[in-house]
């Protein structure tokens, strides 16, 4: 039986994309489980207005490409008309040197971009999935969010990630359980400089652990060291394949491949 609390959060969240979807309406699509979520309701509410709803992806290089295709994928899955813009997000935000303010200026940037798509495509709003775990981190680029009056419709009626996720499974979203995979700059530390380069050799070293099974992972870097997070119940089998492992990443380029003792925890490096 669904709990008292989580429905009133899904009859408060069907109000606001059906208010939202009485105009053309512009999600801004990662492919993630919240926004994916978002998308469902909105083509879903839109039936009802006859309006339509576009799904835009921001491809900045910042990204693992697989998240392009999983976007492509599950946008068609749910009858959105998808866009993809090329954001040059490095060049023209300034973050090489990984700033401490790095998210906001990027999400300004992008979101700017999206909302003058908004306005081409004579949208009435932009949609956006921040939900209420995102609220308890360090997260500057949601005031840039704020700022621009994006909407967050999750976060407006309560829903925790893994609301997002029980949701977006009764709703038969592909990608309900799919593992967050936040901005690749997330894996530097701030103040260290990074390039196009070195955001591809984390997206491989990680692409490679996941194809190894492991669930949750990050790879964060430390000039020549390699620092790998994983679910702590995972721990005893990343220790077991630790020679492949090692092999594999100092291929990449790595010196020192290390272990994380206390596990995955998502945004380690704001700490």
């Amino acid at each position: 039986m669904r709990k008292e609390g989580y429905i009133r959060k899904c009859e408060a969240l069907q109000r606001l994309m059906k208010r939202y979807t009485k105009e053309n309406v512009v999600v801004a699509f990662s492919g993630g489980a919240d926004s994916s979520l978002l998308l469902k309701l909105a083509v879903l509410c839109a039936r009802e207005s006859e309006k339509k709803v576009y799904a835009i992806t921001a491809d900045t290089q910042l990204h693992p490409v697989q998240d392009l295709q999983i976007a492509r994928q599950v946008a068609e899955e749910t009858g959105a008309i998808h866009m993809v813009l090329e954001i040059c997000g490095l060049e023209q935000t300034g973050i090489y040197d990984n700033p401490i303010d790095r998210c906001y200026r990027c999400k300004k940037h992008v979101f700017e971009k999206i909302k003058e798509q908004a306005v081409n495509l004579e949208a009435g709003f932009v949609l956006e999935g921040t939900n209420m775990d995102d609220m308890q981190a360090y997260r500057p680029g949601i005031k840039a969010v704020e700022e621009l009056g994006v909407k967050s419709p999750l976060r407006e009626a309560g829903f925790t990630k893994e609301e997002v996720r029980t949701l977006a499974g009764e709703y038969g979203v592909s990608v309900a359980r799919r593992p967050s995979t936040p901005c690749l700059a997330t894996r530097f530390p701030y103040g260290s400089s990074f390039d196009k380069e070195k955001l591809q050799k984390v997206e491989q070293g990680e692409n490679y652990l996941r194809s190894l099974g492991f669930y949750n992972v990050r790879l964060r870097v430390h000039g020549e060291i390699a620092r790998l997070e994983v679910d702590y119940a995972e721990m005893d089998r990343l220790f077991d394949r630790r020679k492949e492992i090692t092999e594999y990443l100092k291929n990449l380029g790595y010196r020192y491949i290390t272990a994380d003792l206390e596990g995955f925890r998502s945004g380690s490096m704001d700490r």
